[in-house]
Protein backbone atom coordinates (compact mmCIF):
# COMPACT_ATOMS: atom_id res chain seq x y z
CA UNK A 1 0.00 0.00 0.00
CA UNK A 2 1.43 3.36 -1.10
CA UNK A 3 0.88 6.04 1.26
CA UNK A 4 0.79 9.90 0.06
CA UNK A 5 3.04 12.23 1.53
CA UNK A 6 1.40 16.08 1.75
CA UNK A 7 3.65 18.59 0.49
CA UNK A 8 4.14 22.08 1.21
CA UNK A 9 2.52 23.15 -1.84
CA UNK A 10 -0.61 21.51 -1.50
CA UNK A 11 -1.39 23.88 1.84
CA UNK A 12 -0.64 27.10 -0.33
CA UNK A 13 -2.87 30.15 0.56
CA UNK A 14 -5.92 30.40 -1.70
CA UNK A 15 -5.73 33.80 -3.95
CA UNK A 16 -8.15 36.26 -2.59
CA UNK A 17 -10.54 36.13 -6.02
CA UNK A 18 -11.60 33.33 -4.98
CA UNK A 19 -13.33 33.73 -1.07
CA UNK A 20 -15.87 36.20 -2.65
CA UNK A 21 -18.30 33.69 -2.77
CA UNK A 22 -18.09 33.31 0.73
CA UNK A 23 -18.23 37.19 1.61
CA UNK A 24 -21.06 38.57 3.79
CA UNK A 25 -23.07 40.57 1.41
CA UNK A 26 -24.62 42.87 4.17
CA UNK A 27 -23.28 43.75 7.74
CA UNK A 28 -25.55 42.42 10.31
CA UNK A 29 -27.50 45.27 12.19
CA UNK A 30 -30.26 45.00 14.74
CA UNK A 31 -33.69 44.74 15.30
CA UNK A 32 -34.86 48.33 15.80
CA UNK A 33 -32.26 49.43 13.66
CA UNK A 34 -33.71 47.60 10.94
CA UNK A 35 -37.17 48.42 11.82
CA UNK A 36 -35.97 52.52 11.27
CA UNK A 37 -34.76 51.72 8.32
CA UNK A 38 -38.05 49.88 6.75
CA UNK A 39 -40.25 52.43 8.70
CA UNK A 40 -38.17 55.71 7.06
CA UNK A 41 -39.23 53.89 3.54
CA UNK A 42 -42.86 53.93 3.70
CA UNK A 43 -43.51 57.61 2.69
CA UNK A 44 -46.61 57.97 3.90
CA UNK A 45 -45.25 56.98 7.40
CA UNK A 46 -42.78 59.59 6.76
CA UNK A 47 -44.82 62.44 5.91
CA UNK A 48 -47.28 61.58 8.49
CA UNK A 49 -44.28 61.68 11.14
CA UNK A 50 -43.24 64.97 9.52
CA UNK A 51 -46.82 66.34 10.17
CA UNK A 52 -47.24 64.93 13.62
CA UNK A 53 -43.96 67.11 14.40
CA UNK A 54 -44.78 70.38 13.31
CA UNK A 55 -48.44 70.20 14.79
CA UNK A 56 -46.04 69.65 17.74
CA UNK A 57 -44.24 72.12 17.59
CA UNK A 58 -46.63 74.58 16.53
CA UNK A 59 -48.89 73.72 19.29
CA UNK A 60 -46.26 74.62 21.64
CA UNK A 61 -44.85 77.26 20.14
CA UNK A 62 -47.98 79.49 18.53
CA UNK A 63 -49.61 80.80 21.57
CA UNK A 64 -45.87 81.75 22.87
CA UNK A 65 -45.26 84.10 19.79
CA UNK A 66 -48.86 85.41 19.50
CA UNK A 67 -49.01 88.65 21.22
CA UNK A 68 -52.84 87.56 22.20
CA UNK A 69 -53.99 85.57 24.70
CA UNK A 70 -56.54 82.25 23.99
CA UNK A 71 -58.88 83.82 26.77
CA UNK A 72 -58.45 87.51 25.58
CA UNK A 73 -62.21 88.68 25.10
CA UNK A 74 -62.57 91.66 22.55
CA UNK A 75 -66.31 92.16 21.01
CA UNK A 76 -65.74 94.51 19.23
CA UNK A 77 -63.60 92.42 17.09
CA UNK A 78 -65.88 89.61 17.16
CA UNK A 79 -65.67 87.21 13.66
CA UNK A 80 -63.27 89.00 11.98
CA UNK A 81 -61.69 86.99 8.49
CA UNK A 82 -58.00 86.48 8.69
CA UNK A 83 -56.03 89.61 8.81
CA UNK A 84 -52.12 91.18 9.59
CA UNK A 85 -53.89 91.63 13.24
CA UNK A 86 -55.55 88.25 13.51
CA UNK A 87 -53.74 85.52 11.36
CA UNK A 88 -56.55 83.11 11.39
CA UNK A 89 -59.34 85.61 12.54
CA UNK A 90 -61.84 86.13 15.57
CA UNK A 91 -64.74 83.94 17.07
CA UNK A 92 -67.51 85.35 18.03
CA UNK A 93 -66.17 86.45 21.31
CA UNK A 94 -63.40 88.50 19.73
CA UNK A 95 -60.85 85.93 20.78
CA UNK A 96 -57.95 84.91 18.69
CA UNK A 97 -58.15 81.90 16.27
CA UNK A 98 -54.64 81.36 16.01
CA UNK A 99 -53.91 81.46 19.64
CA UNK A 100 -56.71 79.33 20.30
CA UNK A 101 -55.62 76.61 17.42
CA UNK A 102 -52.82 76.09 19.09
CA UNK A 103 -53.76 75.86 22.82
CA UNK A 104 -56.61 73.54 21.40
CA UNK A 105 -54.13 71.42 19.78
CA UNK A 106 -52.13 71.55 22.37
CA UNK A 107 -54.68 70.25 24.61
CA UNK A 108 -56.07 67.55 22.26
CA UNK A 109 -52.43 65.98 22.19
CA UNK A 110 -51.98 66.10 25.85
CA UNK A 111 -55.55 64.00 26.39
CA UNK A 112 -55.19 61.95 23.35
CA UNK A 113 -51.16 60.83 24.65
CA UNK A 114 -52.52 60.73 28.15
CA UNK A 115 -55.17 58.67 27.79
CA UNK A 116 -53.26 56.60 25.48
CA UNK A 117 -50.71 56.21 28.28
CA UNK A 118 -52.60 54.87 30.40
CA UNK A 119 -54.19 52.32 28.36
CA UNK A 120 -50.78 51.03 27.94
CA UNK A 121 -50.07 50.93 31.29
CA UNK A 122 -53.45 48.96 32.46
CA UNK A 123 -53.75 47.13 30.21
CA UNK A 124 -50.39 45.42 29.36
CA UNK A 125 -50.33 44.69 33.09
CA UNK A 126 -53.67 43.50 32.96
CA UNK A 127 -53.54 41.86 29.92
CA UNK A 128 -50.28 40.08 31.11
CA UNK A 129 -51.14 39.02 34.57
CA UNK A 130 -53.93 37.33 32.86
CA UNK A 131 -52.26 35.13 29.86
CA UNK A 132 -49.56 34.37 32.03
CA UNK A 133 -51.52 32.89 34.79
CA UNK A 134 -54.19 31.75 33.02
CA UNK A 135 -57.29 29.39 34.53
CA UNK A 136 -59.77 30.89 36.81
CA UNK A 137 -57.29 34.33 37.14
CA UNK A 138 -57.83 34.74 33.53
CA UNK A 139 -61.65 33.52 33.47
CA UNK A 140 -62.16 36.33 36.12
CA UNK A 141 -60.38 39.08 35.12
CA UNK A 142 -61.50 38.78 31.18
CA UNK A 143 -64.80 38.77 32.69
CA UNK A 144 -64.39 41.75 34.79
CA UNK A 145 -62.57 43.05 31.00
CA UNK A 146 -65.95 42.07 29.36
CA UNK A 147 -68.55 44.17 31.91
CA UNK A 148 -66.65 47.35 31.51
CA UNK A 149 -66.50 46.92 27.94
CA UNK A 150 -70.38 46.14 27.88
CA UNK A 151 -71.06 49.40 29.31
CA UNK A 152 -71.81 52.57 27.49
CA UNK A 153 -68.99 55.10 27.01
CA UNK A 154 -71.06 58.17 26.88
CA UNK A 155 -73.07 56.87 29.89
CA UNK A 156 -69.39 56.38 31.69
CA UNK A 157 -68.92 59.66 30.68
CA UNK A 158 -71.82 61.65 32.14
CA UNK A 159 -71.96 59.77 35.37
CA UNK A 160 -68.02 60.84 36.16
CA UNK A 161 -69.08 64.54 35.10
CA UNK A 162 -71.65 64.56 37.88
CA UNK A 163 -69.92 63.11 40.42
CA UNK A 164 -66.94 65.07 39.89
CA UNK A 165 -65.84 68.47 38.55
CA UNK A 166 -65.41 69.05 34.67
CA UNK A 167 -61.92 69.12 33.61
CA UNK A 168 -58.91 67.65 31.57
CA UNK A 169 -58.55 65.18 34.39
CA UNK A 170 -62.15 63.92 34.28
CA UNK A 171 -61.99 63.36 30.64
CA UNK A 172 -58.71 61.62 30.82
CA UNK A 173 -60.15 59.26 33.57
CA UNK A 174 -63.36 58.79 31.54
CA UNK A 175 -61.52 57.33 28.53
CA UNK A 176 -59.31 55.08 30.85
CA UNK A 177 -62.07 53.79 32.32
CA UNK A 178 -62.68 51.43 29.41
CA UNK A 179 -60.20 52.34 26.88
CA UNK A 180 -57.86 50.07 27.65
CA UNK A 181 -59.90 46.67 27.61
CA UNK A 182 -58.20 46.30 23.90
CA UNK A 183 -55.11 46.56 24.82
CA UNK A 184 -55.39 43.87 27.58
CA UNK A 185 -56.78 41.75 25.18
CA UNK A 186 -54.23 42.15 22.43
CA UNK A 187 -51.24 41.46 25.29
CA UNK A 188 -53.38 38.83 26.72
CA UNK A 189 -52.98 36.66 23.17
CA UNK A 190 -49.36 37.68 22.87
CA UNK A 191 -48.74 36.09 26.00
CA UNK A 192 -50.70 32.93 25.27
CA UNK A 193 -48.76 32.27 22.50
CA UNK A 194 -45.14 33.66 24.53
CA UNK A 195 -45.36 31.93 27.36
CA UNK A 196 -44.81 28.38 25.81
CA UNK A 197 -41.59 29.25 24.13
CA UNK A 198 -38.61 27.74 25.53
CA UNK A 199 -37.06 30.53 27.04
CA UNK A 200 -39.84 31.02 29.48
CA UNK A 201 -39.34 27.58 30.32
CA UNK A 202 -35.90 27.63 30.93
CA UNK A 203 -36.44 31.00 33.05
CA UNK A 204 -39.14 28.87 35.05
CA UNK A 205 -36.76 25.80 35.08
CA UNK A 206 -33.70 28.36 37.16
CA UNK A 207 -36.38 29.44 39.54
CA UNK A 208 -37.42 33.10 38.30
CA UNK A 209 -40.46 34.96 39.51
CA UNK A 210 -43.89 35.05 37.42
CA UNK A 211 -43.33 38.70 37.91
CA UNK A 212 -39.72 38.50 36.40
CA UNK A 213 -41.04 36.48 33.85
CA UNK A 214 -43.58 38.72 32.53
CA UNK A 215 -41.55 41.77 33.11
CA UNK A 216 -38.43 40.95 31.47
CA UNK A 217 -39.34 38.02 29.06
CA UNK A 218 -42.69 38.46 27.73
CA UNK A 219 -43.96 41.85 27.63
CA UNK A 220 -40.27 43.18 25.68
CA UNK A 221 -41.60 40.54 23.58
CA UNK A 222 -45.07 42.11 22.84
CA UNK A 223 -43.80 45.76 22.11
CA UNK A 224 -44.14 45.57 18.54
CA UNK A 225 -47.79 44.35 18.95
CA UNK A 226 -48.10 47.01 21.87
CA UNK A 227 -46.94 50.09 19.75
CA UNK A 228 -48.69 49.80 17.03
CA UNK A 229 -51.56 49.74 18.99
CA UNK A 230 -50.48 52.87 20.51
CA UNK A 231 -50.62 54.76 18.13
CA UNK A 232 -53.78 53.55 16.69
CA UNK A 233 -55.41 54.45 20.51
CA UNK A 234 -54.03 58.05 20.31
CA UNK A 235 -56.34 59.30 17.29
CA UNK A 236 -59.26 57.18 18.95
CA UNK A 237 -58.45 59.24 22.04
CA UNK A 238 -58.27 62.83 20.65
CA UNK A 239 -61.30 61.73 18.03
CA UNK A 240 -63.22 60.61 21.66
CA UNK A 241 -62.12 64.08 23.08
CA UNK A 242 -63.29 65.98 20.13
CA UNK A 243 -66.78 64.20 19.85
CA UNK A 244 -67.02 64.90 23.79
CA UNK A 245 -66.49 68.78 23.63
CA UNK A 246 -68.07 69.44 20.36
CA UNK A 247 -71.37 67.85 22.41
CA UNK A 248 -70.58 69.79 25.36
CA UNK A 249 -69.38 67.33 27.63
CA UNK A 250 -65.92 68.13 27.10
CA UNK A 251 -62.78 70.92 28.38
CA UNK A 252 -64.42 73.13 30.96
CA UNK A 253 -64.31 77.71 29.58
CA UNK A 254 -61.78 79.25 29.17
CA UNK A 255 -59.81 76.06 27.80
CA UNK A 256 -60.57 75.21 24.54
CA UNK A 257 -59.64 72.07 22.60
CA UNK A 258 -59.84 71.24 18.95
CA UNK A 259 -63.34 69.97 19.85
CA UNK A 260 -64.58 73.18 21.53
CA UNK A 261 -63.38 75.26 18.16
CA UNK A 262 -65.23 73.08 15.94
CA UNK A 263 -68.63 73.31 18.29
CA UNK A 264 -67.91 77.01 18.59
CA UNK A 265 -67.76 76.98 14.51
CA UNK A 266 -70.92 75.13 13.66
CA UNK A 267 -72.88 78.08 15.34
CA UNK A 268 -71.56 80.42 12.79
CA UNK A 269 -71.12 78.04 10.01
CA UNK A 270 -73.47 79.21 7.54
CA UNK A 271 -71.64 82.82 8.21
CA UNK A 272 -68.38 82.65 9.21
CA UNK A 273 -67.11 78.87 7.78
CA UNK A 274 -63.30 79.13 8.27
CA UNK A 275 -64.09 79.15 12.30
CA UNK A 276 -65.26 75.77 11.42
CA UNK A 277 -63.19 74.59 8.49
CA UNK A 278 -59.72 75.49 10.97
CA UNK A 279 -60.37 73.14 13.64
CA UNK A 280 -61.82 70.40 11.47
CA UNK A 281 -58.76 70.18 9.56
CA UNK A 282 -56.67 70.00 12.11
CA UNK A 283 -58.51 67.16 13.86
CA UNK A 284 -58.28 65.68 10.28
CA UNK A 285 -54.62 66.01 9.76
CA UNK A 286 -53.87 64.87 13.41
CA UNK A 287 -55.84 61.73 13.04
CA UNK A 288 -54.44 60.90 9.64
CA UNK A 289 -51.22 61.35 11.26
CA UNK A 290 -51.11 58.94 13.54
CA UNK A 291 -52.63 56.25 11.38
CA UNK A 292 -49.94 56.78 8.53
CA UNK A 293 -47.49 55.90 11.19
CA UNK A 294 -49.34 53.50 12.68
CA UNK A 295 -49.36 51.93 9.43
CA UNK A 296 -45.95 52.90 9.20
CA UNK A 297 -44.36 50.60 11.89
CA UNK A 298 -47.28 47.60 11.51
CA UNK A 299 -44.96 46.96 8.34
CA UNK A 300 -41.79 47.77 9.94
CA UNK A 301 -41.99 45.79 12.97
CA UNK A 302 -43.89 43.03 10.73
CA UNK A 303 -41.58 39.62 10.84
CA UNK A 304 -42.53 38.18 7.60
CA UNK A 305 -41.00 41.35 5.99
CA UNK A 306 -37.93 41.57 7.31
CA UNK A 307 -34.95 40.97 4.91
Amino acid sequence: MIRYVPKPEDFAPLATGSLTGDAITRPPIGYWKDVWTRFRKNRLAIIGFTVLAILTVAAIVGPMISKWDYREIDFGHANELPSARHWLGTDYMGRDMFTRLWMGTRISIFIGITAAALDLIIGVIWGGVSGYFGGLVDDIMMRIADILMGIPYLLVVILLLVVMEPGLGTIIVAMSITGWVGMARLVRGQILQLKEMEYVLAAKSVGASPRKIILRHLIPNTMGVVLVSLTMSIPNAIFGEAFLSFIGLGVPMPLASLGTLANEGYQVLLVYPHNMIIPAVAISLLILSFNFVGDGLRDALDPRLRQ
